[in-house]
């Protein structure tokens, strides 16, 4: 779990065919993302996201998280 005075980071997946598009993932600073805090529905999200890598979405980039 991250600690909320550091800075929090998120694993961003960014669409090949749409710029604004994509998905984004709550991590840690080495951007492993904690499976079991994600809902059903982001956890299958971020599986198919991991799934598109290179068809569909870019390869995850390691951000600071907007939120």
């Amino acid at each position: 779990m991250i600690d909320s005075t550091q800075t929090q980071f998120e694993l961003r997946f960014q669409s090949l065919f749409d710029n604004g598009r994509g998905y984004a993932f709550p991590c840690d600073p080495t951007g492993q993302v904690d499976l079991d805090s994600l809902s059903d529905r982001a956890r299958n999200n971020y599986l198919y996201a991991r799934a598109m890598v290179g068809r569909e979405l870019a390869v995850p980039a390691l951000r600071p998280s907007l939120h």
